[in-house]
Protein backbone atom coordinates (compact mmCIF):
# COMPACT_ATOMS: atom_id res chain seq x y z
CA UNK A 1 0.00 0.00 0.00
CA UNK A 2 1.03 3.54 -0.73
CA UNK A 3 -0.47 6.73 -0.20
CA UNK A 4 1.54 10.16 -1.81
CA UNK A 5 1.29 13.69 -0.78
CA UNK A 6 2.64 16.34 -3.13
CA UNK A 7 3.06 19.78 -1.56
CA UNK A 8 4.29 23.03 -4.06
CA UNK A 9 2.79 26.66 -5.10
CA UNK A 10 -0.58 26.43 -6.79
CA UNK A 11 0.61 27.96 -9.80
CA UNK A 12 3.14 25.69 -10.27
CA UNK A 13 2.12 22.61 -8.80
CA UNK A 14 -1.37 22.39 -10.78
CA UNK A 15 -0.43 22.66 -14.31
CA UNK A 16 2.10 19.59 -13.92
CA UNK A 17 0.02 17.03 -12.02
CA UNK A 18 -1.02 14.52 -14.26
CA UNK A 19 2.67 14.23 -15.83
CA UNK A 20 4.07 14.46 -12.24
CA UNK A 21 1.35 11.63 -10.98
CA UNK A 22 2.30 9.78 -13.87
CA UNK A 23 6.10 10.08 -13.11
CA UNK A 24 5.99 8.91 -9.45
CA UNK A 25 3.46 6.23 -9.64
CA UNK A 26 5.70 4.54 -12.79
CA UNK A 27 8.99 5.38 -10.60
CA UNK A 28 6.44 3.03 -7.60
CA UNK A 29 6.23 0.67 -9.89
CA UNK A 30 9.87 0.46 -10.94
CA UNK A 31 11.82 0.66 -7.84
CA UNK A 32 8.77 -1.34 -5.86
CA UNK A 33 7.12 -3.65 -8.23
CA UNK A 34 3.98 -1.86 -6.83
CA UNK A 35 0.83 -2.74 -8.96
CA UNK A 36 0.30 -0.63 -11.46
CA UNK A 37 -3.56 -0.30 -11.04
CA UNK A 38 -2.70 1.03 -7.53
CA UNK A 39 -2.50 4.94 -7.57
CA UNK A 40 -3.59 7.18 -4.54
CA UNK A 41 -2.24 10.33 -5.07
CA UNK A 42 -3.33 13.55 -3.33
CA UNK A 43 -1.88 17.43 -4.58
CA UNK A 44 -1.38 19.93 -2.10
CA UNK A 45 -1.25 23.53 -3.89
CA UNK A 46 0.02 26.38 -1.58
CA UNK A 47 -0.60 30.00 -1.58
CA UNK A 48 3.01 31.51 -2.05
CA UNK A 49 1.66 32.80 1.28
CA UNK A 50 1.11 29.88 2.98
CA UNK A 51 4.46 27.68 1.26
CA UNK A 52 8.14 28.73 3.84
CA UNK A 53 10.90 27.26 2.38
CA UNK A 54 14.72 27.47 2.44
CA UNK A 55 16.76 30.23 0.21
CA UNK A 56 18.55 28.93 -2.31
CA UNK A 57 14.91 26.74 -3.26
CA UNK A 58 12.71 28.39 -6.18
CA UNK A 59 8.88 28.40 -6.78
CA UNK A 60 9.43 25.31 -8.49
CA UNK A 61 9.92 23.48 -5.10
CA UNK A 62 7.79 20.54 -4.41
CA UNK A 63 7.73 18.25 -1.63
CA UNK A 64 6.64 14.06 -1.75
CA UNK A 65 5.62 12.21 0.82
CA UNK A 66 5.10 8.69 0.72
CA UNK A 67 3.67 6.61 3.34
CA UNK A 68 3.77 2.94 2.65
CA UNK A 69 3.61 -0.68 4.20
CA UNK A 70 7.27 -1.39 5.45
CA UNK A 71 9.22 -4.06 4.62
CA UNK A 72 10.82 -2.47 1.23
CA UNK A 73 14.95 -2.78 1.36
CA UNK A 74 16.85 0.03 1.69
CA UNK A 75 18.23 -0.61 -2.04
CA UNK A 76 14.82 -0.46 -3.43
CA UNK A 77 13.78 2.67 -1.60
CA UNK A 78 17.39 4.19 -3.17
CA UNK A 79 16.22 3.29 -6.27
CA UNK A 80 13.13 4.88 -6.10
CA UNK A 81 14.15 8.21 -4.70
CA UNK A 82 17.17 8.19 -7.30
CA UNK A 83 14.34 7.20 -10.41
CA UNK A 84 12.27 10.06 -8.92
CA UNK A 85 15.20 12.59 -9.27
CA UNK A 86 16.28 12.01 -12.75
CA UNK A 87 12.76 11.58 -14.11
CA UNK A 88 10.90 14.52 -12.34
CA UNK A 89 14.25 15.81 -13.58
CA UNK A 90 14.00 15.10 -17.03
CA UNK A 91 9.93 14.73 -17.98
CA UNK A 92 9.43 18.39 -15.36
CA UNK A 93 12.47 20.10 -15.74
CA UNK A 94 12.54 20.54 -11.78
CA UNK A 95 16.35 20.13 -10.74
CA UNK A 96 17.13 18.51 -7.45
CA UNK A 97 17.63 21.41 -5.47
CA UNK A 98 13.72 21.89 -5.74
CA UNK A 99 12.82 18.62 -4.48
CA UNK A 100 12.38 17.18 -1.29
CA UNK A 101 11.33 13.50 -1.11
CA UNK A 102 9.97 11.51 2.35
CA UNK A 103 9.53 7.84 2.71
CA UNK A 104 7.24 6.91 5.91
CA UNK A 105 7.12 3.64 6.39
CA UNK A 106 4.48 1.86 9.22
CA UNK A 107 3.36 -1.55 10.03
CA UNK A 108 0.95 -2.95 7.79
CA UNK A 109 -1.29 -3.31 11.29
CA UNK A 110 -1.27 0.39 11.61
CA UNK A 111 -3.29 0.72 8.25
CA UNK A 112 -7.03 -0.08 7.91
CA UNK A 113 -8.07 -0.59 4.47
CA UNK A 114 -11.32 -1.86 3.06
CA UNK A 115 -12.72 -2.13 6.33
CA UNK A 116 -9.56 -4.56 7.62
CA UNK A 117 -6.24 -3.98 9.74
CA UNK A 118 -3.66 -3.51 6.75
CA UNK A 119 -2.09 -6.89 8.44
CA UNK A 120 -5.27 -8.62 7.45
CA UNK A 121 -5.93 -7.98 4.43
CA UNK A 122 -4.95 -10.55 1.51
CA UNK A 123 -2.42 -8.34 -0.84
CA UNK A 124 -2.08 -10.08 -4.48
CA UNK A 125 1.34 -8.05 -4.70
CA UNK A 126 4.76 -8.40 -2.48
CA UNK A 127 6.12 -5.48 -0.28
CA UNK A 128 9.23 -7.47 0.23
CA UNK A 129 10.86 -6.16 -2.43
Amino acid sequence: MGQIKVYGLKENLNPMKETLSNVIHACMVEALKYPTDKKFHRFFPMDKEDFYFANGRTDAYTIIEISMFEGRTIEAKKKLINLLFERIGSKLHITPEDIEITIFETPKHNWGIRGLPGDELELYYKVTV
